[in-house]
C-alpha cells in the first residue's frame, strides 16, 4: 500500500523543530482508559507522541510508513517502533487500550484506517486524533507576515489533504462513538531561527522548494527580521481534538 510522503526528505529537521504537544493531553487520554496496557500510536514520526504515552501506558507500539522518520525517533524500552502503513498495521486483534495519530490522520486512507483502528482496538478501545494548524504569534507583525506566507505565498502549494487540518478535523467522517474533549493548546518561545527551521518542514514550503528551485524562506527571514524584537518571541497553536470508543462498545 503506498502513502503520501511528504516528509521523509528532512526528516532531521522535522525532529528538531517540530512543537511538542502538552503533557496534560497525555495525561487526560490516558484517564479515558480503563485499561493502560498497550497503545498504537500510529504515524509515529520521530516519536514524539510515543515517548509521551510511555509515562501511561506499559508499552508503545509506534509505527510510521516512513523508515527515514522512524530512524530519528529516540529509543524507549517500552516502545517498539516498526515501519508499516496505518492501513496495515499488522499489530494482534483486539489488542489495544487506545489508538492516537497526531498530525497525521489527514494524509490516510480513512476508511481502511478506520476498520484497521476498529480491528486492533478492544471494545472499550479508543481512538484519538489531533491536529494544529498555522501558529499564532505574539507579535502582531510577525504574526500578520506568517499569515500571508502561510495563505498566499504557499496557498498553491498546500495538498488539499491540509484543508481538512484547517477545519479542525470537523467535517469528515469519525465513526466511533464521540467523546467530548478538553483545549490544548502547544507553546514556545523562539528565535527567528527556530521559526524558519520549523516553516521549513511544511509539505507546501518543500514542494515550492521543489517547483521553484527557491527557498521562499530566504525572503521572509529578512522580511521577518526587521520587525523580530532582540529577545525571543512566543508562539501557539491551539489543538484540536476528536476522540471516540470502538463502535463495538463495552463488554455487557
Amino acid at each position: 500500500m503506498t502513502f503520501q510522503d511528504h516528509f521523509s526528505g528532512h526528516a532531521a529537521d522535522y525532529a528538531q523543530y517540530r512543537p511538542h504537544y502538552p503533557a496534560a493531553l497525555f495525561t487526560w487520554l490516558a484517564q479515558q482508559c480503563p485499561c493502560r496496557d498497550r497503545v498504537w500510536d500510529c504515524a509515529t514520526g520521530n516519536g514524539q507522541a510515543a515517548i509521551a504515552l510511555t509515562e501511561h501506558f506499559h508499552h508503545v507500539m509506534a509505527t510510521d510508513a516512513s523508515a527515514a522518520q522512524l530512524a530519528q525517533a529516540t529509543a524507549h524500552s517500552r516502545i517498539t517502533y516498526r515501519v508499516a502503513p496505518a492501513e496495515q498495521s499488522g499489530l494482534d486483534s483486539h489488542s489495544l487500550d487506545l489508538v492516537t495519530v497526531a498530525q497525521a490522520v489527514h494524509w490516510f486512507q480513512l476508511a481502511a484506517f478506520y476498520h484497521e483502528a476498529k480491528r486492533v482496538l478492544k471494545p472499550d478501545g479508543l481512538l484519538a486524533i489531533w491536529c494544529y494548524g498555522c501558529p499564532q504569534m505574539a507579535a502582531p507583525a510577525l504574526d500578520r507576515q506568517l499569515n500571508e506566507y502561510y495563505s498566499t505565498t504557499l496557498n498553491d502549494f498546500w495538498p488539499p489533504e491540509r484543508r481538512l487540518v484547517e477545519d479542525g478535523y470537523a467535517h469528515f467522517e469519525f465513526p466511533f462513538t464521540e467523546i467530548a474533549t478538553p483545549t490544548y493548546t502547544m507553546q514556545v518561545t523562539w528565535t527567528l531561527e527556530a521559526l524558519i527551521g520549523y516553516l521549513l518542514t511544511w509539505s507546501a514550503t518543500q514542494r515550492f522548494i521543489k517547483t521553484h528551485g527557491v527557498n521562499p524562506l530566504t525572503s521572509l527571514a529578512a522580511v521577518m527580521a526587521a520587525d523580530w524584537p532582540s529577545d525571543r518571541v512566543v508562539v501557539t497553536w491551539p489543538v484540536t481534538m476528536r476522540v471516540g470508543r470502538s463502535p463495538l462498545g463495552r463488554p455487557a
